[in-house]
């Protein structure tokens, strides 16, 4: 089959890759219909993750058509169009028995580096290095998908491949983003980074009842989408002193909730904190919680491999700030989040700002990493 695969450096070309089988009873092989660029991918191909090896697969955002599955798999058919979550979790731990699927005990098979550089197994994900816990990517004509009854879901018949494709990752991500806030009616909100899932986020801190959610970013194209599409405010950091404009949108006090949708830079060098060496510099987080009102939450959402410099935990502590972080535990939303898809109340296809055949895969990366051409999400249909 084709797939797009990394060849180095950080350099990408579609090639010719064995078809995936199933391994295990639990297993089910999906033809993909749509695979949606992340940024999470970006530190991926910079060397932030380490182990990428030539030929690799990436892409972890998906939606499909199931063409085989194993003996084991009750909740789907050959035929079923799904969308997978992008968080690969056993459904049966500890961890995925408290909803905690982000955290399963068995995601990640076979990767000890990761496990020692987090103290702890984690929960798998699609375009990984196979030594950092990973399974092939997305970024290709089938997957094979573990676990198929706890991480695929059906589609809803009313629900495009453009909108559902998004319940994958950025829109658990979001909703998780919300939830991790404990956003509640008449609060203000302020979510830094308008790309998919800052947008995401903002939407669903709107549909918890805020007051107001206001998306800080330097690129407007993107905030005029989060204003036309969401409802959110925009407000460009480079034209404005973004604490005290909070301030001024929020009776004075700042923000009841902040979120941070950035994560680390996409540039090199080498792998962060315990997994390479250096520190992350966190400029979207520091001013996050330099912004949030004293009692309020902070929460952290973008994608971090190892230890940040310069943290005001001072200001947490003195203010009394509650932090709050996890990777998407995208099993507990996916169903509710394609629900409120079909009802037409999460509309999220005007963030596939660019479709492209997975020959142009590369092309897609390019745009996608530059945000050029008002990109946000470069989608592939192999």
């Amino acid at each position: 089959m084709r797939a797009l695969c990394w060849v180095g450096g950080d350099e990408l070309a579609v090639r010719e890759v064995p078809d995936p089988e199933l391994r295990n009873a639990q297993d089910m092989i999906v033809r993909v219909r749509r695979s949606v660029t992340c940024g999470a991918d970006l530190p991926l191909l910079a060397g932030r993750l380490p182990y990428l090896a030539t030929g690799d697969v990436l892409g972890h955002e998906f939606l499909g058509e199931v063409v085989e599955v194993g003996p084991h798999v009750l909740r789907h058919r050959v035929a079923d169009r799904v969308v997978v979550c992008a968080t690969i979790a056993c459904g049966a731990c500890w961890f995925c028995r408290q909803g905690l699927f982000a955290c399963c005990d068995n995601g990640t098979p076979g990767a000890p580096e990761v496990e020692s550089a987090w103290d702890q197994p984690t929960g798998g994900c699609y375009g990984h290095p196979a030594r950092a816990g990973g399974f092939a990517g997305s970024h290709a004509e089938y997957v094979r998908v573990p676990y198929a009854d706890v991480g695929a879901f059906t589609v809803p018949e009313a629900v495009s491949d453009d909108r559902a494709v998004f319940a994958s990752d950025a829109a658990p991500t979001g909703w998780l983003g919300a939830e991790l806030g404990e956003v509640r009616p008449g609060d203000v909100v302020a979510v830094w980074g308008a790309g998919a899932v800052g947008q995401l986020t903002a939407g669903a801190a709107l549909a918890r009842g805020a007051d107001r959610v206001v998306v800080v970013d330097d690129h407007d194209d993107r905030l005029r989408m989060a204003e036309l599409h969401v409802g959110a405010e925009p407000l460009n950091y480079r034209y404005a002193d973004v604490p005290a404009e909070l301030r001024e949108r929020s009776g004075g006090r700042g923000p009841d909730v902040c979120v941070e949708a950035v994560g680390m830079a996409a540039e090199p060098p080498g792998l962060l904190g315990r997994l390479g060496g250096g520190a992350e510099r966190p400029l979207a987080l520091r001013e996050a919680v330099h912004a949030c009102r004293k009692g309020g939450t902070v929460v952290v959402l973008g994608t971090w491999t190892g230890f940040v410099d310069a943290f005001p935990l001072g200001a947490v502590l003195s203010k009394g700030l509650t932090v709050r972080s996890a990777r998407q535990h995208g099993q507990r939303w996916i169903p509710t989040l394609l629900d409120r898809m079909a009802r037409d109340e999460l509309r999220t296809e005007h963030l596939a700002t660019h479709r492209l055949p997975l020959e142009r895969g590369a092309d897609g990366y390019a745009l996608f990493r530059e945000r050029a051409d008002g990109c946000v999400r470069a989608v592939f249909a192999p």
